[in-house]
């Protein structure tokens, strides 16, 4: 009889633990969810390597021991030979899990890959897959676009608001935008009217970034020499389209007016973020004056700097004047133009998400980071751009943002100095330095090595040649900038490279 009830016990027990397991493994399955490839590569990115570093936001709900299955096609039916699957991938960061491709198993270049993941429990319970795409082009951000912005002076929209916010270029994140009312005509048109007649072979459009609906479906660019008779420019027309970004190339239209013409669009109303166009050539020659200067490329998507940059420079008592230029009019080209060549190159931060900008504007920052010989300090973005010039999926979102600059003493990370330099000559170990950003350098180029580190890369320093990047902004003036030295100490190190440069060549 006992050994009855101990077998009643046990099988009872049995029964609630499976019952247990039931409940725990329908909650987790409810809560799994697929992770978010809004990362890098975000959706239809360029990517400039063919060994990428995949990265996408780590999942939320369910249990926290979670893995990833991670399949990557060139077909959105992820059935054919060229299928890359990775399975039982941990975790590897608190918010951004990466996955690096190998040397061999290096992408096709100049070709569309489709990429998917989905979350896997401790029980083997799978998430939905997230999907995304993107495509693969090498030599992309090889060499400087050979365009120049076209000044928009007027601009008309057939129906909505706020059509101004699609050449509103000094928007922030560009998250302003011009939609059509819902629910609307079943056509709609953009005129744009630039003041004189130019020459115009590239447009630039940015729809919703966030979700399809607002993409334009159907539509075509349209040239008119009076603004009243229209001409379709034949390349520019595009039937089923389903992104929300649009780089266009067509043979050069001379026209003063131009007018998107949109035929069809997803969801109830049509929305725009913004729209540039673009003219062959190459930009203006910067003044640029007799006496010792720096060169700073402004990075903000107008072309101007985050930070009192420049003000910054000239205060520091050393002798050394500044020359502001965007960075989409920064080259190879321009700097070889230069009646006399700065003494340093700063390359400014940027507060605008550059998976909605039009990144091919900076190929000619890129070019200046690759071959120029003279020295060179990326600060914030700047910073970041020296690593994405050789891969741009070299720089992430970390998957938070740090603005330590505006959070109380308690949050502020201390940055850890790796190895002694120069550039932190009087800076002590750790300090501290504002930061505003939520990106980072993740794989620096192999040309560099980090420097300084705080829970990610601070700091960084090229082997070869004479380049500095820093995470932080040195140039804030608040009380607790202990980074403050770094920028002096940068200049003052460039002035004497500069000027025994300047010595061997006269002698």
């Amino acid at each position: 009889m006992i050994i009855l009830y101990i077998l009643i016990i046990i099988i009872l027990s049995l029964l609630v633990l499976y019952l247990v397991y039931l409940h725990y493994k329908n909650k987790i399955q409810h809560e799994l969810v697929p992770p978010k490839l809004t990362n890098n590569p975000s959706f239809d990115v360029i990517l400039t390597e063919t060994t990428p570093l995949l990265s996408f936001f780590n999942a939320k709900g369910g249990t926290k021991i979670r893995r990833y299955e991670v399949q990557l096609d060139k077909s959105k039916n992820f059935d054919t030979s060229d299928l890359m699957v990775f399975e039982n991938l941990p975790e590897n960061g608190e918010f951004v899990t990466d996955l690096k491709i190998k040397e061999d198993q290096a992408l096709t270049d100049k070709s569309q890959y489709y990429w998917r993941v989905r979350t896997i429990s401790p029980f083997g319970i799978k998430s939905k897959w997230e999907v995304s795409r993107f495509f693969v082009d090498t030599t992309s951000d090889d060499q400087f676009m050979n365009l120049t912005r076209a000044k928009i002076e007027k601009i008309e929209a057939s129906a909505g608001y706020n059509a101004k916010n699609i050449i509103d270029l000094d928007d922030p994140g560009l998250v302003t935008f011009w939609q059509s009312p819902p629910p609307g005509q079943s056509q709609h048109w953009l005129k744009f009217d630039l003041g004189s007649v130019q020459e115009i072979s590239r447009i630039w459009i940015l729809s919703n970034p966030n979700e399809p609906d607002g993409w334009l479906k159907s539509f075509v660019l349209q040239s008119s020499i009076n603004g009243q008779v229209w001409d379709d420019i034949t390349e520019t027309k595009i039937v089923n389209n389903d992104t929300f970004r649009n780089i266009i190339d067509f043979k050069k239209v001379t026209a003063r007016f131009f007018r998107l013409l949109i035929k069809e669009f997803v969801g109830y109303a049509a929305q725009i973020n913004e729209i540039i166009l673009y003219s062959p050539g190459q930009p203006p020659i910067p003044h640029i004056p007799e006496s010792d200067y720096i060169l700073i490329v402004g990075n903000e998507h107008n072309g101007f700097t985050f930070t009192d940059l420049a003000k910054h420079i000239e205060s520091l008592s050393l002798g050394l004047k500044t020359v502001t230029i965007p960075y989409f009019e920064a080259s190879m080209e321009v700097l070889e133009r230069l009646p006399k060549k700065p003494v340093a190159i700063v390359l400014s931060g940027n507060n605008a998400d550059y998976p909605n900008l039009p990144m091919f504007e900076h190929n000619g920052e890129f070019e200046i980071i690759r071959q120029s010989n003279i020295p060179i300090l990326g600060i914030c973005a700047g910073h970041q751009f020296l690593a994405m010039a050789y891969g741009y999926s070299r720089g992430r979102s970390m998957g938070w943002s740090d603005i330590s600059a505006m959070e109380p003493q308690t949050r502020r990370a201390k940055i850890k100095i790796l190895e002694q330099d120069p550039i932190f000559e009087g800076v002590k170990n750790d300090f501290i330095a504002p930061e505003i950003h939520s990106w980072a350098v993740v794989e620096p180029s192999e040309e560099f090595k980090i420097i300084a580190k705080s829970t990610y890369v601070q700091a960084q320093k090229s082997t070869q040649r004479f380049i500095y990047g820093v995470q932080f902004h040195g140039e804030i003036n608040v009380s607790y900038n202990e980074g403050k030295l770094v920028i002096e100490n940068f200049l003052k190190m460039a002035k004497h490279f500069s000027k025994r440069d300047k010595d061997v060549t006269d002698s």
